[in-house]
């Protein structure tokens, strides 16, 4: 794609790619490992039960959207679009590890409560605290104005910076959907937390961009942007583009705390959670009490 277009169109954004060998070598290795043991637990009818058709569409379209998000030529229009360029970021952190999160198998919790390595460094990674300080610090140091120009002169905004926001978002989607429940247990509540609290610091960052009367980043200001805009005005579209893209996140938090004070409300109305819906004891008939 030639990088002096400033018009292109949907369908030249949507399908041309680049190819960097790195990449597509993980990538490849990482898809084609799963899906080999997808196929294997078809022969077995309890792992086919536990690895659903419908967990390995969903990550398969993580892993596409992933792909998407990093090899489109679109990155080519890094420095003319600050608007595409935020696009790009949100589908690595809130559309493409919810997905690749909910593909993960069942017998997966099976991994150890902490045992070895992998399940040490994944139980620290997935502790509350620790994903919420990666994420909010990638959220909040990389769209300061000195991280963010510096990113862009540097031209980490194109290999460094996107991996970061997929590694954080994965964290971050990992604490509240919770799919490894042995290495990280914890209760609705508090991914419920986890979550609205993670999320307060892009709606904050996508506020400033949305109402700030001049452009934030130095290296937008004299620059020609894509289909006509002005750098304000793509720097006010990313800030539509980062609070839109970080609503299901809110929305599944603010979800998860209802259920919370639903069964906190239960639980002080003397009725297990548990037992809300089970049926009335029969009643005995009177002569048979005394039975």
């Amino acid at each position: 794609m030639n990088a002096d277009n400033l018009n292109p169109t949907a369908a030249q954004l949507l399908l041309s790619w680049r190819f960097d060998p790195l990449v597509w070598l993980i990538a490849a290795a990482l898809i084609g490992t799963y899906f080999w043991q997808f196929a294997k637990s078809r022969r077995d009818l309890q792992a086919r039960q536990q690895w659903r058709p419908w967990r390995a569409v969903s990550f398969g379209l993580g892993a596409f959207v992933a792909l998407f998000a990093l090899q489109s030529e679109a990155s080519s229009y890094t420095l003319n679009s600050m608007a595409l360029y935020m696009g790009r970021l949100m589908l690595l952190a809130e559309l493409a590890p919810p997905l690749l999160i909910l593909g993960v198998p069942r017998h997966l919790v099976r991994l150890g409560a902490k045992d070895g390595p992998l399940g040490r460094t994944l139980a620290f990674l997935l502790d509350p605290f620790v994903a919420a300080a990666l994420w909010i610090t990638i959220i909040v140091f990389w769209n300061l104005p000195v991280g963010f120009n510096a990113s862009l002169v540097s031209a980490t905004a194109s290999g460094l910076l996107p991996l970061l926001y997929l590694f954080g978002g994965t964290l971050a989607w990992a604490v509240t959907l919770n799919p490894l429940p042995r290495l990280s247990p914890l209760g609705v509540g508090g991914r419920g937390w986890f979550g609205f609290l993670a999320s307060l610091p892009m709606m904050g960052v996508a506020a400033v961009w949305l109402y700030s009367p001049a452009v934030l980043y130095s290296p937008y200001v004299n620059v020609p942007c894509l289909w006509n805009l002005t750098p304000l005005q793509n720097q006010q579209i990313s800030g539509w583009v980062m609070m839109i893209a970080g609503i299901p996140a809110m929305a599944v938090a603010i979800g998860q705390l209802f259920l919370w004070i639903a069964r906190i409300a239960d639980a002080n109305d003397g009725t297990p959670y548990e037992e809300t819906n089970a049926s009335p004891p029969t009643p005995v008939p009177q002569g048979e009490r005394g039975a």
